[in-house]
């Protein structure tokens, strides 16, 4: 819970229009406030802002220069998110800031849930009121204990179904002496109401952006999401690859169950994503037991030799966290990276489109990878890759890479810890 709060802090209009707080004084009388100013700026200007935070900081801000006798906002909303089950946006009046909250998944066997507000009002779909002046019992949510010692007087929550059967629930919290009128409670409703198609707007648009960086990673799912959906919207760009795969996958299959097998492969692409991600690299696929990640450069040749390190990083931190890993990750993989120009977009039937890269350098990275097992190195690189780097490699061999014609040199780090190659 944030740090208690021992005054309460009004705005009148004219304190909103400038940004100045001028009453800091705990609000002790009801004013009969009227909702249409708030619900004229929800529709003409407050569903223009991006971020839902922000939206309920604004919101509870306008309410309290309203006169609405407002101490505490709370937006709660499920969502669709391989991490997050439900996301939450927290206004009080003091901090005058938002708290934003990601609940992960596993929010029904919580006792941070169980007989809360949000869970009764999530089964039954109906409002739900406390005065919290009366005499809390063992039978009340920790919840509203907490925020009665904290100086609240009155608790209400009102659900916002959406289009699809879902819900949010809006919650105001007040400190004033009394607690809430009948009248505030009217006033309230009219704005959920209002609120409610807003709030799924900003539902289905968190759960579109979680959707497609989950299938296609953070800078090509916001680049579908801005439009580039078109089959053939290709661009050129430069990039280190990395190509990862796991060494004697189909007997491993022949050798465990189905289950186990897709457990370890999890763990497997866990370690990779991870190293990739925290290097600034970006997995485009997962291909069977294998892994496609790129590393952009700017448009200036000087990024290209801090993203072929960035790609070593990834490749060296990936080994390193798969040796220390607890049970063991029992597998055999390798690394195979190269830097050039690919195509990156779309491509496709009409009716089904995929965003990946294309070129030269992407089966070259692809060909040295399946170079690894047949020199013991978990970790090789081309020439071109090799000469942008700035630490020493060592040439390990000249292949003639199937597809290609010219005699290719294959690199692995010089100084490499053991478990790296």
């Amino acid at each position: 819970m944030l740090q208690a709060v021992n005054h309460h802090t009004r705005l009148t209009q004219q304190a909103f229009n400038t940004g100045v707080m001028s009453d800091n004084s705990r609000k002790t009388s009801h004013s009969n406030w009227k909702p249409a100013p708030i619900i004229e700026w929800m529709l003409a200007e407050g569903r223009l802002i991006a971020d839902i935070d922000d939206f309920t900081r604004q919101l509870g801000e306008r309410m309290l220069a309203a006169g609405a006798p407002l101490w505490r906002l709370r937006l709660s909303m499920r969502t669709l998110h391989p991490l997050v089950t439900a996301t939450t946006a927290v206004w009080e009046r003091e901090s005058g800031t938002t708290q934003h909250i990601d609940t992960p998944h596993g929010l029904e066997g919580r006792a941070s849930y169980i007989g809360s507000p949000f869970e009764i009002i999530g089964r039954t779909g109906a409002p739900y009121r406390r005065k919290l002046t009366e005499t809390l019992t063992a039978d009340d949510h920790e919840v509203l204990h907490e925020l009665a010692a904290r100086g609240g007087t009155d608790y209400l929550g009102l659900p916002m179904p959406f289009s699809d059967g879902a819900a949010a629930i809006l919650v105001f919290t007040t400190d004033i002496t009394g607690g809430f009128l009948d009248r505030d409670i009217v006033q309230f409703e009219k704005i959920a109401s209002v609120l409610a198609p807003i709030a799924e707007a900003y539902r289905l648009k968190r759960i579109s952006l979680a959707v497609t960086e989950a299938y296609l990673g953070q800078r090509t799912g916001r680049r579908v999401l801005e439009g580039q959906i078109t089959r053939g919207h290709i661009e050129k760009i430069n990039a280190a690859i990395l190509v990862s795969d796991i060494r004697d996958w189909t007997g491993l299959n022949n050798r465990v169950a189905a289950e186990e097998a897709v457990t370890l492969a999890n763990r497997y692409f866990e370690v990779i994503a991870t190293a990739v991600e925290s290097n600034d690299g970006e997995i485009l696929k997962f291909i069977g037991d294998g892994v496609l990640a790129i590393f952009p450069t700017g448009n200036d040749d000087v990024d290209a030799a801090p993203a072929c390190g960035r790609a070593l990083a990834a490749a060296q931190q990936a080994f390193h966290v798969a040796g220390k890993l607890d049970p063991p990750l029992d597998l055999d993989f390798g690394m195979g990276m190269h830097f050039g120009e690919v195509l990156y977009g779309n491509v496709g039937s009409q009716n089904r489109i995929d965003f990946t890269v294309l070129g030269q350098a992407v089966n070259i990275a692809a060909r040295i990878e399946g170079l690894c097992g047949e020199h013991h190195k978990p970790i090789l690189f081309s020439k071109e890759f090799a000469n942008l780097l700035h630490e020493p490699s060592t040439l390990v061999s000249k292949e003639n890479l199937k597809g290609f014609e010219t005699e290719a040199e294959i690199f692995s780090p010089e100084n490499a810890d053991p478990a790296t190659g």
